[in-house]
């Protein structure tokens, strides 16, 4: 009577547990299909154990099985779960993705007497549009640019990108000029706008032998030619949301000479020492280029190392350059 029967205990409860480690795992890592081969392959262990240790009880063998079959079933379900939870991520994903697209696609090609090439860096992580956008225009009144930067990050910078551009596509074709569609913009994203939100833009529209400018609150564009120099506003204006009084400005713009539109995550890279980055230099080095492509490349591989790092910030670069032959205008300011 004093003697217990060792078949009577079964397995240690340590080994039970250990039995549960690999469903757990299985369902962290596989489908429900392979988690449910694992709980399998665990149930049989169990039960060799049983037979291993002498014949258990009845009440211990129903336990044991009772808490492997209650696991088996939570790790296959949880596999499930999980594996359904991917495939919705991965269509949501691809969904952003497209989405993404059509609000901003690269662009590399000549629109009306004027070659146009991009690049662009979203500092956000699984994104290619963040604060910073730009798109083109062919309109009635010639070939239409906008650059601009949303304040701030995240999906609420993404829904003020999306905004900004549908009202610039819809705009651009019916105002007659920069002053007017700058105004457009800002009554069309008013409601759009928190009391905090504001959007700086640069517009650019390329007329014969000029470019005429609008800038609200943007990095000044830099106009490489003879010599590089940066087109700033006669009269600086507030960014959209702010309540912006635009002024159009006017430049000489000939074959062979170019116009980089950017946005500040150039201007404002700086070094780990806090330097800053020497925009018109490297800018007067890289626009030597022959090919656009090359030039932004060699730019943007220039800011890369004056950082030190990839760019915290979202930058984009668009380098604007006439094909044509024109007849050369007078710069003024309307």
């Amino acid at each position: 009577m004093g003697v217990m029967d060792t078949g009577a205990v079964g397995p240690p409860a340590t080994l039970t547990v250990l039995l549960f480690v690999a469903p757990l795992l299985a369902c962290a890592r596989l489908g429900a299909r392979h988690t449910a081969l694992v709980c399998g392959g665990a149930a049989a262990l169990a039960l060799g154990a049983d037979v291993a240790f002498g014949r258990p009880s009845l009440l211990g063998c129903a336990a044991c099985g009772g808490a492997l079959l209650l696991g088996g079933a939570i790790t296959v379900y949880a596999a499930f779960r999980r594996a359904e939870l991917e495939s919705a991520l991965t269509r949501a994903r691809e969904v952003t993705r497209i989405t993404q697209g059509v609000i901003q696609q690269p662009i590399s090609r000549n629109l009306c007497g004027t070659h146009v090439r991009t690049r662009h860096h979203c500092a956000a992580r699984e994104s290619t549009v963040g604060g910073d956008l730009y798109d083109v225009a062919v309109t009635p009144y010639g070939l239409r640019v906008l650059v601009g930067d949303v304040r701030g990050h995240g999906l609420e910078a993404l829904r003020l990108t999306a905004a900004t551009i549908t009202a610039f596509r819809e705009l651009a074709y019916a105002e007659p000029s920069l002053p007017d569609l700058v105004t457009g913009l800002d009554t069309r994203l008013a409601a759009e706008l928190g009391p905090e939100d504001f959007v700086t833009v640069l517009l650019a529209e390329f007329a014969p032998g000029e470019v005429r400018l609008v800038n609200c609150g943007h990095p000044a564009p830099l106009r490489a030619g003879h010599r590089v120099e940066l087109l700033e506003p006669f009269t600086p204006t507030t960014p959209l949301g702010l309540g912006p009084e635009p002024r159009q400005c006017r430049a000489r713009l000939q074959p062979g000479d170019r116009l980089l539109i950017y946005t500040d995550g150039l201007s404002e890279v700086r070094a780990p020492d806090g330097s800053p980055f020497p925009l018109l230099t490297e800018a007067s080095r890289a626009l030597r280029e022959p090919l656009p492509e090359d030039a932004l490349n060699h730019l943007y591989d220039r800011a890369i190392a004056h950082g030190g790092t990839p760019p915290c910030d979202d930058l984009t670069l668009v380098l604007c350059q006439p094909t044509e032959a024109t007849v050369p205008t007078r710069a003024a300011v309307t």
